[in-house]
């Protein structure tokens, strides 16, 4: 059987990179999928790879940063597949990145709307939903960056992201007795067009994936796999969890 076999996944950033991975593994494993990103020609894209492969996708293009994006996805999950189960808000963003007395605040709060103030808005609409169900798994995407490495220049991103892994544990504790979990998966670097801004030189990545345990970057497929472990009952007893996924960046000092 499949591990997620009649149930209903909501994914963000759904377009491009470990978000369109996730929902096409989700979909594989038997998910009903409601996919969100920016980026509509992309959805329609990643729609029709769902539907030829015998998935179930619908899909609505909009701002995470946006509570009326948020809701009308969770409405959409409703109205097109009866409800919520799992949840994956991994829409995000690099942002700002320089010094920090080069950062605007402008530009430090739009990277903490996106990546932070939009996993709120998600969560709100979110758990109603699960808790209509009986119960869900909630996703958050974190980053090791701010929380076992430090990277110069990242400052509104580090910030954003570790907020996350605050928001999973207070949320976990919140609603565990409902049978609502809520992990972070905390990814190492990946083969993404966000980690090709990174690692934009051959320089780079090869300096980038010397950080790694493992020498090398991950592949957006390879993260979507322990996505797709916290969203099924082979995580039935994990929650509050930022599990690191990172190729051993975190243990790593050669």
């Amino acid at each position: 059987m499949n591990a997620l076999e009649g149930k209903v996944a909501l994914v963000t950033g759904a377009s491009s990179g470990i978000g369109r991975a996730t929902a096409l593994l989700f979909a594989a494993e038997g998910a009903a999928v409601v996919a969100g990103a920016r980026r509509q020609a992309e959805l329609a894209r990643l729609a029709d790879e769902v539907v030829s492969g015998g998935g179930k996708v619908a899909v609505l293009a909009g701002d995470v940063r946006d509570a009326a994006y948020a809701e009308a996805l969770v409405d959409m999950a409703r109205g097109r597949f009866g409800g919520l189960d799992v949840a994956f808000n991994n829409a995000g963003t690099l942002g700002a990145m320089g010094a920090i007395e080069e950062t605007s605040a402008d530009a430090w709060r739009d990277t903490l709307e996106t990546n932070l103030t939009s996993a709120f808005l998600g969560a709100k609409y979110q758990i109603p939903a699960m808790r209509e169900r009986g119960g869900g798994s909630l996703i958050f995407t974190s980053t090791f960056v701010g929380h076992s490495v430090g990277f110069p220049g990242m400052a509104a991103y580090a910030a954003s992201k570790a907020g996350l892994v605050g928001l999973t544990q207070v949320l976990a504790a919140e609603f565990g007795a409902e049978g609502i979990r809520v992990n972070a998966i905390l990814p190492g670097g990946t083969d993404t067009p966000m980690g090709r801004v990174v690692a934009d030189t051959p320089e780079a990545l090869a300096f980038v994936e010397g950080l790694h345990a493992l020498k090398r970057i991950a592949a957006p497929e390879e993260i979507a796999r322990s996505v797709l472990h916290l969203a099924s009952e082979a995580s039935s007893f994990m929650t509050g969890a930022a599990m690191l996924v990172d190729g051993g960046v975190s243990i790593c000092r050669a």
